[in-house]
């Protein structure tokens, strides 16, 4: 996708100012004071939050970031010992962080808040984009779509409400009735809402919700402010966060700790073997999308998770080996398919570029199709960030699980307890059939071959060549319905014909030089694509990636962690059905009551 043109044009003075319905975003001159006096005491902050050990503001425009800058400032200030901030905000129009930097440089008292968001600014392709800000002890996630697209989507219930749209006469659908309906069917009993204006279309729409709206002194030049109050009295904040094992100590197993650590639950980590025992043992993995040219929520699901997989690997120290993997045209329909995938809005403007076979050919160093960069694409080290996120492991084989009042008994082969707790979270790969009666896992064996002394660039077409530390691997092989992991030497010999297939001279070298080899199985589901969620009370399954493990689990293990913790989704509800543990159980039933024909 082509960068969008720009939604922000500055005024002489500096004040930024929509270039769509002519609106600034804030008043050069007080535009902090107003974000305090209207949306941070107006929702009764910071004493709102006293004593709680979450609370969670969901706003309407996120803009140029002032209100939620002026928010984390309160925060640092007041936060309850212990205590996590969540941000769920909505932008259809996002800005670039160097013009939120630019706008926001009026307020040099805030410049160390400034430069910690916009370092880690939201991008601008289409969904929900999350920004961890682990030094203030808060998470902003950012809906960049249409404000009722965007509610429907969020499945939080925020304390407070920043409703800073640009105005109501110039910007009219941001402040319909059914908007107003969506903000109260998202906000949690006893919640505030403010907002600068006091028209009557948003008292009427605010009302009509179930909210009561009351008038206040404005702040400057606005004579009159709102604030409006939900009914129902605020819920005490839920019981100390419970005992969560995991089962598994793959990519999976280790995404899941660290996002249960990034909200502050510590977890014991199960493994019968050692981490990485299974499919998340290669020397190198390719972090790249399934590329899908319907362009709904399952490339959108593909999309997401591919973002955040990468930003969250850039974070761990030394464990990228190389950027940007290209992937060929491997058949006649996939020039229309790439250039249609990146002519979307699903990922970042310029992270996908067509490739003529010539530039294939100057950049492979031999003949080639025309292919797709992916330019954010990583080749990364397993070792290293199942090392970074997961913690101390007990070594042991978990055989079944048996509940327990509220809690799941993990039991050995001999009916032995192992652990007990509130959560459990399996992600064993194949060994989820053992564990979850009636698992949708089939057993997908594949080879890799690797070789040292040999440099090339990361491709894709099916079967893959990736940079190790060393050398190259390539391969897989990849056979459905086999559950063995023994090395094959006619495995390394597919892997050797699929590369001189498609790059002749790369085959050419690899054949000369000896090979390592590891075979392991990894598992998928009959859609091909993965579960993540809840298959009981208090037991979460998480895995069916196939290949795609190192770009799936990061984002689908925060989906799972914030499922079992009672907390918002960073995953939009169409993407969370799409990976829902229990999707094939109610097909079977469809096609049944179809095959049944209608009641009568």
């Amino acid at each position: 996708m082509d960068a969008p043109a720009s939604p922000v044009r500055f005024d002489a003075d500096g004040a930024p100012r929509s270039r769509r319905c002519g609106d600034v975003y804030f008043s050069k001159g007080g535009g902090l004071a107003e974000s305090r006096r209207v949306f941070l005491a107006g929702c009764g902050l910071p004493e709102r939050w006293a004593g709680r050990g979450r609370f969670l503001v969901g706003e309407l425009g996120f803009g140029t970031g002032l209100n939620v800058l002026a928010l984390l400032d309160l925060w640092r200030a007041h936060r309850p010992p212990g205590a996590r901030l969540a941000v769920f905000s909505v932008e259809a129009e996002p800005l670039s962080a160097s013009e939120a930097r630019r706008a926001l440089a009026a307020w040099p008292e805030l410049a160390d808040l400034t430069e910690l968001l916009t370092a880690r600014w939201p991008g601008q392709r289409r969904g929900f984009h999350r920004v961890d800000l682990p030094e203030l002890g808060a998470t902003l996630d950012v809906a960049v779509m249409d404000v009722a697209d965007a509610l429907r989507a969020w499945d939080g219930r925020a304390d407070a409400w920043f409703l800073d749209g640009f105005a109501p006469a110039v910007n009219p659908e941001m402040w319909t009735d059914e908007v107003m309906a969506l903000v109260a069917r998202r906000s949690a009993a006893g919640a505030r809402a403010a907002t600068y204006t006091v028209a009557g279309r948003v008292r009427r729409a605010l009302a009509a919700a179930g909210w009561r709206p009351e008038r206040r002194p404005g702040f400057g030049a606005k004579r009159e402010r709102l604030e409006a109050f939900a009914p129902g009295e605020a819920a005490n904040d839920p019981p100390a966060s419970p005992r969560v094992s995991i089962v598994g100590a793959g990519i999976a197993g280790a995404a899941l700790a660290r996002a249960f650590a990034d909200q502050g639950v510590a977890v014991r980590v199960l493994e019968a073997e050692r981490a990485g025992g299974a499919a998340s043992g290669n020397p190198s993995a390719l972090v790249t999308p399934r590329l899908d040219a319907g362009l709904g929520p399952i490339a959108q699901l593909h999309a997401q998770a591919f973002a955040r997989a990468c930003q969250l690997y850039e974070r761990v120290a030394a464990v990228v080996i190389a950027r940007g993997v290209l992937q060929l045209e491997a058949g006649p329909r996939d020039a229309a398919r790439f250039a249609k995938i990146a002519a979307s809005d699903l990922f970042e403007p310029g992270a996908l570029q067509r490739l003529s076979g010539d530039a294939v050919r100057a950049a492979l160093g031999e003949p080639a199709p025309s292919a797709l960069r992916l330019a954010s694409a990583l080749v990364v080290e397993p070792e290293r960030i199942l090392a970074a996120w997961l913690p101390q492991l007990d070594i042991a084989r978990v055989a079944r699980l048996e509940r327990s009042g509220e809690a799941w008994r993990l039991l050995d082969g001999d009916g032995g307890a192992l652990a007990e707790a509130e959560v459990v979270c399996l992600a064993p790969g194949v060994g989820l059939r053992a564990l979850w009666d009636g698992a949708p896992i089939e057993p997908v064996r594949g080879q890799l071959s690797w070789t040292d002394g040999v440099a090339f660039t990361a491709v894709a077409w099916g079967a893959y060549v990736a940079p190790t530390r060393r050398g190259v691997a390539f391969g897989a092989t990849h056979d459905r319905g086999d559950a063995r992991a023994d090395l094959r030497a006619g495995d390394d010999a597919r892997n050797l014909e699929a590369v001189g297939a498609r790059l002749p001279a790369l085959g050419a070298t690899l054949r000369d030089r000896p090979t390592g080899a590891r075979a392991a199985v990894r598992a998928a589901t009959p859609d091909r694509l993965p579960i993540a969620g809840e298959a009981a009370p208090g037991l979460f399954v998480l895995g069916g990636f196939g290949a795609r493990g190192f770009a799936l689990a990061p984002l689908l293990a925060e989906h799972v962690a914030a499922r079992a913790l009672g907390l918002p989704s960073p995953l939009p509800a169409p993407l969370a059905d799409v990976v829902e543990p229990h999707r094939f159980v109610r097909r079977a039933r469809r096609r049944g009551m179809a095959r049944s024909g209608p009641a009568v």
